[in-house]
């Protein structure tokens, strides 16, 4: 198996390619992409973390954007780094020095072509709603407040419109579109459980916004601000200006992304030569 090697402190070390599964709380970031004019995003916290470890710049890749306020359970990130610490060590040194509100839960040395947004086959997104009169005050970093009643039963009906493979422009907050806005969504799933309401997405893939501009307009469903039989002529025209409200970033978390069956032969394969060593 052929992989890049490093010279330094006359050394050579291997480069090895390597996933990690992530969870952080997006309140006090500006995203996850690192930006020019701030320090402050997830991204960033994490290549300069690697970065300091390796003692030579890492890039990480992750499998897709979030939000400023936006948070993750599962977000899975890819980077290179030499063979001087194990995946274990690399896990027990991005614990020890990363903020309180992230955390990687698992690091595994994956195929050498392994990109964490490119090679993503599934993304399943939650976004949560807590319905009542009083605001709940201990989850309001992870729930946006809707006072008024919705009508559960009218919000699905609603979204089994939206299932399908579709052009999602009408759900995206992008006003010039260079590639293409057909996405799948495999499954719309609305939850109640007390005055909590959850509104679990999953799909291949989801535009800028999208998953908070869907919320959006089942919530206005659910307010009785326009019909169930509504949404399906919205997602036909591709009018923005059709769709629903942006939902605030607080309720939206990234749960889990999936892969394909290369990535799993190539673990096999691993576990296999570590048996026969």
């Amino acid at each position: 198996m052929m992989r890049e090697s490093r010279q330094g402190g006359g050394l050579r070390c291997e480069m090895r390619n390597y996933k990690a599964v992530i969870q952080y709380e997006g309140t006090r970031y500006r995203g996850w992409q690192v930006q020019g004019n701030t320090e402050n995003t997830i991204q960033g916290k994490l290549e300069a973390l690697l970065t300091r470890m390796e003692g030579a710049p890492v890039e990480v890749h992750g499998s897709g954007r979030t939000d400023a306020g936006v948070h993750a359970a599962g977000q899975v990130i890819s980077f290179r780094c030499s063979d001087k610490k194990g995946a274990e060590e690399i896990r027990e040194y991005m614990n020890r020095y990363l903020p309180e509100d992230m955390a990687v839960l698992s690091v595994e040395e994956a195929e050498p072509r392994f990109h964490a947004r490119l090679h993503a086959v599934r993304k399943t997104y939650v976004y949560r709603i807590w319905n009542g009169k009083t605001k709940h005050v201990f989850g309001r970093r992870f729930l946006t407040w809707v006072e008024e009643p919705l009508d559960v039963e009218a919000m699905r009906r609603a979204a089994e419109s939206l299932c399908g493979t579709h052009d999602y422009r009408a759900f995206c907050s992008l006003k010039r579109f260079k590639k293409s806005t057909v996405r799948t969504v495999e499954e719309i799933r609305i939850s109640q459980e007390g005055q909590r309401i959850d509104f679990t997405y999953a799909g291949d893939g989801f535009l800028y916004h999208m998953v908070r501009i869907l919320t959006g307009t089942l919530v206005e469903v659910g307010l009785g601000l326009r019909s169930a039989e509504s949404v399906k002529e919205i997602l036909d025209d591709r009018d923005r200006a059709r769709a629903g409200r942006l939902m605030p970033p607080e309720g939206l978390m990234l749960m889990r992304v999936d892969y394909g069956i290369r990535e799993f032969s190539y673990c096999f394969r691993l576990l296999r030569s570590s048996f026969r060593n």
